[in-house]
């Protein structure tokens, strides 16, 4: 699970969680309107940073 207090990337970090914990991409992704390929690189990029 991801943790953040900052304000601009928290709203990804719990798009992320909700993926995580429902051990699915897609259904997040369509409940929040968020495009599947920015998920994926934010995915990314968290990986590398945490």
């Amino acid at each position: 699970m991801y943790q953040t207090n900052n304000p601009i990337i928290k709203h990804k970090v719990g798009l992320l969680n909700l993926a995580e914990e429902l051990n699915n991409v897609q259904k997040p992704v369509r409940l929040w309107g968020y495009p599947e390929i920015r998920f994926i690189a934010i995915r990314n990029l968290l990986t590398m940073v945490g």
